[in-house]
């Protein structure tokens, strides 16, 4: 039997009108997802059931402009039907997809290849208006709204806290035997207004991998500091708590949005994959002699509904 060929897809989606990215099972089975407009496309494609992982999954309302994932398709069907060719997929799946996702990449993935834990850092950007008016009808989609101005210095304090290696599990949502333990790179904000987009701003997040919740739980702390509802010791505290935290407000969906995935050189994805896999130490206090949590490396769960 010929080994199937592993196909690197880059996606773009506007999130609004999707159930998330998974394919839901039970009660929710027949939702609207990313994941099922895709493989229900492919499949018509290669004429054989295909399943994607993905880099990171994106929850109900969240956007992706730089998306990816991977789908391991018969080489049968990838060469008879010319989809080596990376246009010509591309070109198909167009035809047959919806307005509100595009495909601009189709590449056979090299050796060692995995979206998911092959990757190093995912990157969002939240868009946020604190205008009175809302964001502009044309922004609606991918702008939310809080409803109180912020100090945007203090909510860059209260971000800075929260850069680094640390157990974020006041910030993700619950799940059996999954890491909230995850490296922070980067958490900056800056203030795009202009006289037709008052009081607009908008971070870029990065981590290695988020864990349920995490991205919008964050925007949703920091902007309660921001707005002077929590003092500015807030974040701080909740890098001392051990379980989701009732105090941290979700920032709304269609302010989230993911721009890209890092993945290191050809030549070190196998080795990634195996770091990603392997179990993260516990992240220790000084003072402390125990760890504060551990669980599966970055890539379990890595990026779930955001």
């Amino acid at each position: 039997m010929t080994d199937p060929v592993r196909v690197r897809l880059d996606v773009a989606y506007d999130g609004t009108d999707f159930h998330g990215w998974a394919r839901q099972k039970g009660p929710q089975e027949g939702l609207r997802t990313v994941a099922g407009v895709l493989e229900d496309a492919l499949s018509l494609v290669v004429r054989e059931p295909v399943e994607l992982v993905v880099a990171g999954r994106t929850d109900a309302g969240v956007h992706a402009n730089g998306q990816v994932a991977h789908v391991d398709l018969p080489a049968p069907a990838f060469r008879q039907r010319s989809l080596d060719r990376p246009e010509a997929l591309v070109r198909r799946l167009s035809r047959i997809l919806p307005e509100d996702i595009r495909l601009h990449g189709a590449t056979a993935a090299p050796a060692g290849f995995d979206a998911r834990f092959s990757a190093l850092s995912r990157r969002y950007v939240y868009r946020v208006t604190t205008a009175p008016a809302g964001p502009l009808p044309l922004r609606v989609r991918d702008t939310a709204t809080w409803r109180r101005e912020v100090d945007l210095g203090a909510v860059q304090a209260a971000s800075d806290i929260l850069v680094g290696l640390h157990d974020f599990a006041a910030f993700c949502r619950y799940r059996p035997n999954a890491t909230t333990v995850r490296e922070l790179q980067e958490f900056s904000w800056r203030d795009i207004s202009s006289p037709t987009e008052p009081s607009t701003y908008e971070a870029t997040v990065v981590a290695d991998a988020f864990c349920w919740s995490m991205v919008r739980s964050l925007v949703g702390a920091v902007l309660t500091v921001g707005e002077g509802r929590r003092d500015r010791d807030f974040t701080s505290e909740l890098l001392e708590e051990r379980s989701r935290s009732s105090a941290v407000p979700v920032a709304p969906a269609c302010g989230l949005n993911l721009v890209s995935v890092q993945y290191p050189p050809e030549s070190e994805l196998a080795a990634r994959v195996a770091v990603t896999r392997d179990r993260r130490a516990p992240v220790e206090k000084p003072g402390s002699a125990t760890g504060l949590a551990t669980g599966p490396g970055p890539g379990h769960h890595s990026g779930r509904r955001l």
